[in-house]
């Protein structure tokens, strides 16, 4: 096994992030994304029943990627993602990131796809919330939340939101989210850092006295 040799976030009050925790939480699960990613180069190599256990594994989090931008459409869009995921398998390069990362950034482009051919032009991280924050672990109530959310959303760009959904909501690690985006993990790591501060500071009046909100993980 290599050694650990990443140098891991630091929160604001010197504790390390829990986007550390998360990495190193899957790093120590054997049955967990260590084992699909090899399951997904096996699959690229040729062995196409290696491909099944993904399927089960991914399909709860893969469906609560597209029910939360498009409900009515979540189950065809994840039937196309697993199609498209198959046919592309080959393209899986482990030294470029996670299983769990790739197949997120293969719902991205299913979803970019579906709203192209719907004639919507707005950008994939744009799509509408249909539910309130899903992924702020918070210990207040998050529907009276729900308005100010949005609105403090909306003023994020669009790169921006999208790196708070895929960490937040999707529950991705940064690294996992620049691999699903296309993008390097400093790039996504600045992003995450960016719109977590701007959130922040635009839902502190909403806050009760004495209480603390975490935003996909950044506080507690």
């Amino acid at each position: 096994m290599k050694p650990d040799t990443r140098q891991h976030e630091q929160r604001d009050d010197g504790a390390p992030s829990r986007d550390s925790d998360r990495d190193r939480d899957r790093d120590r699960d054997g049955d967990g994304d260590g084992d699909n990613d090899a399951r997904l180069t096996r699959s690229a190599a040729g062995d196409a029943a290696a491909f099944t256990p993904l399927v089960e594994a991914y399909s709860p989090a893969l469906h609560g990627y597209f029910a939360r931008r498009l409900p009515g459409a979540a189950d065809d869009l994840l039937a196309e993602a697993w199609l498209q995921a198959f046919a592309a398998r080959r393209t899986f390069d482990p030294a470029r990131g996670s299983a769990r990362g790739w197949l997120f950034g293969v719902a991205r482009n299913v979803l970019a796809q579906h709203l192209r051919r719907a004639g919507r032009q707005e950008a994939v991280p744009g799509v509408e919330i249909t539910d309130p924050w899903q992924a702020v672990d918070q210990r207040l109530d998050a529907a009276a939340l729900a308005p100010e959310l949005r609105r403090a959303l909306a003023e994020l760009s669009v790169e921006e939101r999208e790196m708070l959904l895929l960490v937040g909501w999707e529950q991705l690690t940064p690294a996992e989210a620049a691999a699903a985006v296309g993008i390097p993990a400093g790039t996504a790591r600045s992003r995450l850092h960016r719109a977590r501060g701007r959130l922040r500071d635009r839902l502190a009046p909403t806050r009760p006295a004495g209480r603390h909100l975490s935003v996909t993980g950044d506080m507690a």
